[in-house]
């Protein structure tokens, strides 16, 4: 074996072999270079997650369950579309249908089919690729939504089994709209559809952005976002009192039709929203002062509330400047006041969060 020492010969000294070490160490630290820099190109141009998100049997199962409860909804959606009228009792305006109602038919069909690709893409390798905005418009749409449905449904299947329920209309005063079983079985679907999703964004953000929802708040938000966040909260608190007063019966400004439908089981429709308004309110108010807490929450709350104001304040408005479906009278001033103040307080709340996610990912 060949040392690679230094000899020493008398009068002179084995410089080629000192050489040969500064060049070896030279190629090694070059090559290291190299490959950190082959990596780091790599991870840059393959995104941070390549492999996708790693699904255990309860992701799995999650995705079976979210797929299948997508399924009562299409399947009635598609018969009323194809000319059916399972589900419609006789002397309801749906037997009857326009082209408002084909239109919203359809849209809502796409809608519930949306759902089925986001869930792919939650449990997809792909879905780690698309852009952020791809996935996190519909999700915050699927989220406001959904959760109004979530709090409320169970809730009133409560009432209903306590014997508290609807207090039925005067005879005749209301045409039938749609068999009893038909909300029974959407619904439901529905709310297996949101806990599903939650339980399937939850991780999928975690693993792709789990730095902007960790540590602390921090510093607070510049000035502007802290008078966009007071205007969310002026406007939640508002639109949450008119809900709060119709859901303790109050029925000034509802309209005739809709005091007249007045129960618990609507009440509790009007305390959800409420809810969420107040929500939406309070996280945009706990993002723009910053502070000590834990930043999961306030974001949490911020992205619920805000979603639910926005997508049931502008959903009902845009559906009240049609034909009633239910047959009934347009909603009253006041009413779609409160929608658009909802509408108003999910918008300014969003913009909030919105710029605190900006500020997370410059920090």
């Amino acid at each position: 074996m060949t040392s690679t020492r230094a000899v020493h010969v008398p009068g002179k000294t084995n410089l080629p072999s000192k050489t040969n070490e500064k060049s070896e160490t030279s190629r090694t630290n070059e090559t290291s270079r190299t490959n950190e820099t082959s990596r780091a190109s790599r991870s840059k141009g393959s995104g941070t997650r390549p492999s996708g998100p790693a699904l255990g049997a309860g992701r799995r199962t999650l995705r079976a369950v979210a797929l299948a409860a997508t399924v009562p909804y299409l399947v009635l959606k598609s018969a009323w579309l194809s000319g059916s009228r399972v589900g419609i009792p006789e002397g309801s305006p749906l037997q009857e249908p326009g082209m408002f109602l084909t239109l919203a038919n359809a849209v809502t069909l796409a809608m519930d089919a949306c759902v089925i690709l986001l869930v792919l893409a939650l449990t997809r390798p792909w879905g780690m690729r698309l852009p952020p905005w791809l996935l996190t418009v519909p999700a915050f749409v699927a989220t406001g939504l959904l959760t109004p449905i979530l709090t409320a449904f169970p809730a009133q299947l409560l009432i209903r089994a306590a014997g508290s329920g609807a207090r039925a209309p005067a005879e005749g005063a209301v045409r039938p709209f749609l068999d009893s079983w038909v909300f029974t079985v959407v619904y439901t679907g529905f709310t297996v559809q949101g806990l599903a999703l939650a339980g399937l964004f939850v991780p999928y953000a975690r693993e792709r952005w789990g730095r902007r929802w960790q540590g602390v708040q921090g510093r607070g938000l510049p000035s502007p976002t802290g008078v966009v966040a007071g205007a969310a909260a002026v406007c939640g608190v508002l639109v949450a009192g008119v809900h709060v007063y119709w859901a303790l019966g109050g029925a000034g400004g509802m309209g005739a039709e809709r005091a007249a439908a007045r129960s618990a089981m609507t009440g509790v429709v009007s305390g959800v929203h409420a809810m969420c308004a107040l929500a939406a309110a309070a996280g945009a108010l706990l993002l723009a002062r910053g502070g000590s807490r834990r930043v999961w929450w306030p974001l949490a709350l911020t992205w619920t509330g805000s979603a639910a104001a926005l997508c049931w304040g502008l959903w009902p408005l845009i559906a009240s400047l049609g034909t009633q479906l239910d047959g009934g009278e347009h909603p009253s001033g006041t009413v779609r006041l409160i929608y658009a103040g909802q509408m108003i307080t999910g918008v300014l709340a969003a913009a909030v969060l919105a710029r605190f996610l900006t500020s997370r990912r410059e920090a």
